[in-house]
């Protein structure tokens, strides 16, 4: 077991008044198998006039903050300690079946999972990414053997580039560029295992980051993160990272899961202002405690 503690800061400064201010955070990690909340702390500058923790239909922990003070800046911190079994990469208890036994098994008896094997708006199914797939999906194959064909392509095919892609890019244009960042990989995959009948879901969270050897870990340098899920029928949900093509492990912290980004955003909302631009500044630290 790996005990972590979470740092996420996110920090506006706007050209006017804000006169009001409403948002969503999805920034709590969840309660999961292999991985723990100890405690977390959100704190919002200024201070919120209305605060709320809910349970969202995903069943990821959602916030609801709104603030009534005119403001030109604010900042929301969320602080969590964390423990996270290793799980070790025992993909023996998956088992081996054919991918298309899983596709139909999943079609016939998982009700709850359909929505994952539906398109959804940033993730949806296409020829394009049909045939990409079936490259890896070759009639027969293991399903678990596919899908780690499938991350390794879209690892080495797709150029990782920050900057390159916006919450807006289109799937589409993402595939013809071949660049993007995590968010626009796990989309792919997504997109991919849902163009052949499989269900994929859309994970958020965090991953430990190594400093160059030889130097320390530099505070800030670690960032939100975004993988996918894929469900083996009897088994459970198997995650697997493209951008950077592992299994997850007790590296990584689980905050939320839906059919895309946009179910889960770490912070979305509205704010009342006569101001047409401003800046964010987003810090993330993941340090291990013990």
């Amino acid at each position: 077991m790996i005990t972590y503690r979470v740092t996420h800061r996110t920090s506006y400064v706007y050209e006017s008044d804000v006169t009001a201010s409403y948002g969503q955070l999805h920034l709590l990690p969840r309660e999961e198998p292999g991985q723990r909340c100890r405690s977390t702390e959100v704190t919002i500058d200024p201070t919120a006039d209305d605060y709320r923790e809910r349970i969202d239909y995903f069943g990821n922990r959602a916030c609801f903050v709104a603030i009534h003070e005119p403001h030109r800046a604010l900042t929301v911190t969320a602080n969590s300690l964390v423990e996270v079994d290793r799980r070790p990469e025992a993909i023996c208890r998956f088992g081996q079946r054919p991918w298309e036994h899983a596709r139909d098994t999943v079609a016939g008896d998982h009700v709850e999972a359909v929505q994952f094997a539906l398109d959804s708006p940033l993730a949806c199914s296409a020829e394009p990414y049909r045939e990409y797939a079936l490259e890896s999906f070759t009639k027969g194959r293991d399903l678990i053997d596919a899908l780690g064909s499938l991350s390794a392509r879209i690892h080495a095919d797709f150029e990782y580039k920050p900057g390159s892609t916006s919450v807006t890019t289109p799937l589409a244009e993402v595939f013809e560029q071949r660049r993007g960042v995590c968010q626009d990989f796990a989309h792919l995959g997504i997109a991919c295992l849902r163009s052949i009948g499989l269900p994929a879901r859309y994970v958020s969270g965090y991953m430990e980051t190594d400093p160059p050897p030889g130097r320390p870990k530099l505070t800030g340098v670690d960032g939100s993160h975004a993988w996918l899920s894929v469900l083996v029928p009897g088994t459970g949900w198997l995650d697997i990272d493209p951008t950077n093509d592992q299994l997850v492990n007790g590296r990584y912290i689980i905050t939320a899961y839906g059919r895309d980004y946009g179910d889960v955003p770490p912070i979305n909302g509205v704010i009342y202002t006569e101001g047409k631009t401003g800046s964010l500044t987003v810090t993330v630290d993941v340090v291990a405690v013990d």
